[in-house]
C-alpha cells in the first residue's frame, strides 16, 4: 500500500516497514547516487519506497486525482446553486488566463534581460577583439561568465535544488499522479528565473525552454493554491481549487504556457501537454489550455511591438526563439526522399546514442554532487570555464572567408547579431565559426538555420561546431543550474543537417538553411521521441507550412529509430530519479499474472470497520505507512440470496481523514452510526481535501482511546475495484488512465466468511520492477521475450 509523506524515515530504515517519525540524517537532495535512484527498492511488493525530497528522507506519495465521493461530496455537490457552479466556471477560466498572463510576463522579462546581459557582454569582448587585445578579451568573457555561472549554481545550490535542471520529468510524473515535493514552491519559482537567467547569460550550452515550462507549471500551483505553503491566502473563492484534480489541470496549463512563450508556438504547447506530459486529458482541458497559450502569445507579441522601437535596450529581434525561413521557396522532388530519410535515420541514431551517453554522464555526476555543496558548486564552474574557452578560442582557427558582394546582408559585422561575424578577420572578410559560437545560443540557430546562403559555411566549420556542441550537451546538463534540453539539441541537429545539405550540392533542390531544420528536428525526435506537438512547433518556429511533408517523415523516421534503440531521455531521468511513473502500456508478461496473485505476494489487508474504535484507528496509523484502509460492515441485513450476518464492503477511507479525525476529537461515547448533520457540523468536503495534518501532532488520553468513530460519513463509498482474476496488465491501464491512488480487489467468488476485499493495489505494486523481484519467474521468461 502506499505510503505517508508525514513520516521521516531514519536513517536506519529497514527494507519491509518503517515505523515511528524521527527524523533522518539531513542530506543534500542531488546526492543520491544515480545508482541507487532516489526510490530504494525492496524485494518485496510491500516495500516503502523512499525518496530524497528537499533535505530529507522521506515517502514518496500518489495525488488523489480520484473523486473521493463521501457524504459531505455529495452533500456539497447537491447544495450548490447554478450561481455556485457558475462561480466555479469562472473561476477557472480567470486562472487559466493568470497563468498565460504571468507566464508571458515572466518569460518577457527572461528574454529581456538575457538579450541584454548577453548582448552588452559580447559587444563589449567585440570591442576588445577589434582593437587586437586578445588576451584582454578572453579573460573578460571568462571571468563575466564565471560570476553568471556562479550566480545561478549559488542559487540553486543554497536555496532551491529542485530548480536544477530542466523540470519536464517531474511535472510529467506529478500529472502521472505522482507527488514531487518542493517542486512548485516560491523559492523554486524565483531561483528557476533569475537561474536561467544567469545560466543562459553566461553562454552555457543549454536553454531555457524547460525552466519556463517548469516556471508555467509552478505559477499556476501557487495560484490553485492560493500562494507559498507557509503564507497561503484562505480566499473562499479558492476553497474550490484545494483538491489534486484540479490543481492538475492548472499545472497543464502552465505547462502550455511555458513551451508558447518559449517557442512562441500557442498550438505547439497545447500539442506539448497532451502528447509528452499529460497523462489524463479531456476536452474542456483541451480548451483552458489552448486560451492559456493564446494570451501568452498575446503578451509576447505586445512586447515585441514595444521593444522594436528600441526601449528595451538590446531586446528586439533576438529576444524570443523564432527562426523565420518563410523567405525561401520550398520545392523538392521524388529524389529528396533519400536525403531526408537518412536525416531522419541519422537523427535516430544519433538521439539514442546522445540519451545512453547523457545517462552515463549524470551516473558520473552524481557521484560527484554527492560531495557536497560545494563540488556542484566547482562542477558548474569547471564546465563554464571549459565553454569560455572553447567559444573564444575556437573561432581563430578558422580561415577568414571574403564577403559575398551579391548578398543584402551587411557583410562583416561586430555587432552582437549578424550572419558574417568578422572577429579577428580583416575588413571585407568574416569568420564562419565566430558567427556560430561567438553569439547566443538563439542566435547561433538563427545564423546556421539562415537560407539563401549556400557558401557561407565552411563543411570544416561546421564539423567543430557540431563536435563542440556534442561534447557541451553532455557535459553542461546535469550541473547544478536551471537548464533546458531544446537548445542544445536543435544547435547539434541543425549542424549535421547542414553538413548534409551541403554534401547534397546542386542533387537537391532544398536550401541548406532547410537541411539544418530537417536536422534539429530529426535529433529532437531521436532522443525526446515526440512527433506531433514537434512538428507544429517546427512550423510555428519557421513559419514554412511548405516543410510539414517532408518534416513529418523526418520526425517519424527518427522516431521509430530511436526507439527501437533505448527509451526517450524523459523516461530516462524519471528511471534515474526514481519517481515511479506508470507507462502508458503494459509490459506482455503482466498478462500472464492476476491482481489476486500480487495481492497474495503482499501482507495482509488492514481493514476497519465502518464504527471503529479509537484506540484501533491509533494502532493501525501508529504501525503501518498505508494511506488508504477498506471500510467493511459485518452482520448487516442482507439482500435477497445472500448469507445471513453478509459482509459489506462499504468504500475506503483515507489517512488524512482518519487524522483529522483524531485531531478534532470527534469521538462518541457509545458504538452506534451519527447522523449526516453530525459531520457537517465538525467537517465540510473543502477541508477534507486539505493534505494538512500529521499523526505526530495528535494527542489522544487513555478515556478518548475507548470512545469510537463513524468513518461512514467520510468514506468514499465508490471506489474502484477490480475482480481478482484480472490480469495485471488490465489493472494497470485502468490504474494509470483514470488517476487512481488505489484500487481494491474483490473476491470472484463472495461466501459466508470470506472479506469482501482481497487487497489493495498502489501505484508501487504495479511498477514492473518490483512485480519482478516478488516473481522470480516472470523475468525469466521477460527475458526469453527479448531473446525472441
Amino acid at each position: 500500500m502506499e505510503e505517508d509523506p508525514s513520516q521521516v524515515a531514519e536513517t536506519t530504515t529497514t527494507t519491509s516497514s518503517v515505523e515511528g517519525a524521527g527524523e533522518g540524517e539531513e542530506r543534500d537532495l542531488e546526492s543520491n547516487p544515480l545508482n541507487q535512484p532516489l526510490l530504494k527498492r525492496s524485494r518485496t511488493l510491500s516495500s516503502n519506497p523512499l525518496a530524497i525530497v528537499g533535505a530529507k528522507v522521506s515517502h514518496i506519495e500518489s495525488l488523489d486525482y480520484e473523486i473521493n465521493e463521501n457524504d459531505l461530496f455529495k452533500h456539497d455537490w447537491r447544495s450548490r446553486s447554478s450561481a455556485q457552479v457558475l462561480q466555479y466556471i469562472f473561476l477557472k477560466w480567470l486562472l487559466a488566463f493568470l497563468v498565460g498572463l504571468l507566464t508571458g510576463l515572466i518569460a518577457t522579462l527572461i528574454n529581456l534581460a538575457v538579450e541584454n546581459i548577453a548582448g552588452y557582454k559580447l559587444l563589449a569582448v567585440s570591442g576588445l577583439v577589434e582593437e587586437k587585445r586578445y588576451l584582454t578579451g578572453f579573460i573578460y568573457l571568462t571571468t563575466a561568465n564565471f560570476v553568471l555561472t556562479l550566480f545561478a549554481a549559488f542559487l540553486c545550490v543554497c536555496f532551491a535544488p529542485t530548480a536544477a535542471g530542466p523540470g519536464i520529468p517531474e511535472i510529467k510524473a506529478y500529472l502521472n499522479g505522482i507527488d514531487t515535493p518542493n517542486m512548485f514552491g516560491a523559492s523554486t519559482l524565483i531561483v528557476k528565473i533569475f537561474g536561467s537567467i544567469g545560466a543562459v547569460s553566461a553562454g552555457l550550452d543549454l536553454g531555457k525552454e524547460g525552466p519556463l515550462v517548469h516556471i508555467g507549471s509552478c505559477i499556476a500551483s501557487l495560484l490553485g493554491q492560493g500562494g507559498p505553503e507557509n503564507y497561503r491566502i484562505k480566499w473562499r473563492w479558492l476553497r474550490y481549487f484545494n483538491n489534486d484534480r484540479d490543481r492538475r489541470d492548472l499545472i497543464t496549463c502552465g505547462a502550455s504556457s511555458g513551451v508558447c512563450a518559449a517557442f512562441r508556438a500557442p498550438v505547439g504547447g497545447v500539442l506539448f501537454s497532451l502528447e509528452e506530459v499529460a497523462t489524463w486529458w479531456r476536452s474542456a482541458l483541451l480548451w483552458r489550455t489552448f486560451f492559456s497559450t493564446a494570451v501568452v502569445a498575446v503578451v509576447l507579441r505586445a512586447f515585441i511591438e514595444y521593444c522594436n522601437s528600441g526601449k528595451c535596450g538590446l531586446f528586439g529581434r533576438g529576444g524570443l526563439i523564432m527562426f523565420d525561413v518563410s523567405d525561401v521557396t520550398v520545392t523538392y522532388h521524388a529524389m529528396d526522399i533519400v536525403p531526408v530519410a537518412l536525416i531522419g535515420l541519422i537523427g535516430g541514431v544519433l538521439g539514442s546514442l546522445y540519451n545512453h551517453l547523457l545517462h552515463k554522464v549524470l551516473r558520473v555526476y552524481n557521484l560527484i554532487n554527492q560531495k557536497g555543496k560545494i563540488h556542484k558548486l566547482l562542477l558548474s564552474l569547471s564546465v563554464s570555464l571549459f565553454t569560455s574557452i572553447c567559444l573564444y578560442c575556437l573561432p581563430f582557427l578558422a580561415t577568414c572567408s571574403p564577403c559575398d558582394s551579391s548578398i543584402t546582408e551587411t557583410c562583416p559585422t561586430n555587432g552582437r547579431t549578424g550572419n558574417f561575424k568578422q572577429f579577428n578577420c580583416p575588413d571585407g572578410y568574416y569568420n564562419d565559426l565566430a558567427s556560430l559560437l561567438f553569439t547566443t545560443n538563439d542566435d547561433a540557430v538563427r545564423n546556421i538555420f539562415s537560407t539563401n546562403t549556400v557558401t557561407e559555411f565552411h563543411p570544416l566549420s561546421l564539423l567543430i561546431f557540431f563536435g563542440l556542441y556534442c561534447i557541451l550537451g553532455l557535459i553542461t546538463f546535469g550541473i547544478a543550474v536551471p537548464s533546458g534540453l531544446f537548445l542544445p539539441i536543435i544547435l547539434m541537429g541543425s549542424a549535421y543537417g547542414r553538413l548534409l545539405g551541403i554534401a547534397m550540392g546542386s542533387y537537391t533542390k532544398i536550401d541548406q538553411g532547410l537541411y539544418a531544420v530537417l536536422g534539429a528536428a530529426s535529433l529532437m525526435a531521436g532522443s525526446m521521441r515526440m512527433t506531433v506537438s514537434l512538428c507544429v512547433i517546427f512550423l510555428e518556429l519557421t513559419n514554412n507550412l511548405l516543410l510539414l511533408p517532408i518534416t513529418m517523415i523526418v520526425l517519424l523516421i527518427a522516431k521509430s529509430v530511436g526507439d527501437c534503440i533505448n527509451p526517450s531521455i524523459y523516461e530516462i531521468i524519471l528511471h534515474l530519479k526514481g519517481l515511479p511513473f506508470l507507462d502508458a502500456n503494459p509490459e506482455p508478461w503482466m498478462r500472464n499474472l492476476t491482481v489476486g496473485e500480487l495481492a497474495d505476494a503482499k501482507p495482509p489487508v488492514v481493514t476497519l470497520h465502518g464504527v471503529e474504535k479509537v484506540a484501533r484507528i491509533v494502532d493501525v496509523l501508529r504501525n503501518t505507512t498505508h494511506n488508504g484502509f477498506p471500510v467493511v460492515d459485518e452482520g448487516v441485513v442482507p439482500r435477497v440470496g445472500l448469507a445471513i450476518g453478509a459482509t459489506e464492503l462499504h468504500g475506503i477511507v483515507l489517512r488524512a481523514h482518519l487524522v483529522k479525525v483524531l485531531k478534532k476529537k470527534w469521538f462518541l461515547q457509545e458504538r452506534r452510526r451519527t447522523e449526516e448533520w453530525e459531520v457537517r457540523e465538525k467537517f465540510t468536503w473543502i477541508e477534507l481535501a486539505e493534505r494538512e495534518g500529521k499523526f505526530e501532532e495528535v494527542a489522544v488520553t487513555n478515556d478518548e482511546m475507548e470512545m469510537y468513530v463513524d468513518l461512514h460519513p467520510l468514506t468514499n463509498t465508490t471506489p474502484y475495484t477490480v475482480v481478482e482474476s484480472m490480469s495485471v496488465a488490465k489493472a494497470l491501464v485502468l490504474f494509470r488512465q483514470v488517476g487512481l491512488r488505489h484500487m481494491l480487489i474483490v473476491p470472484k467468488y463472495q461466501a459466508a466468511g470470506v472479506s469482501p476485499v482481497v487487497g489493495i493495489l498502489t501505484r508501487q505494486d504495479l511498477r514492473a520492477y518490483n512485480i519482478l523481484t516478488a516473481f522470480p519467474h516472470l523475468a525469466k521468461s521477460k527475458e526469453r521475450e527479448k531473446g525472441n
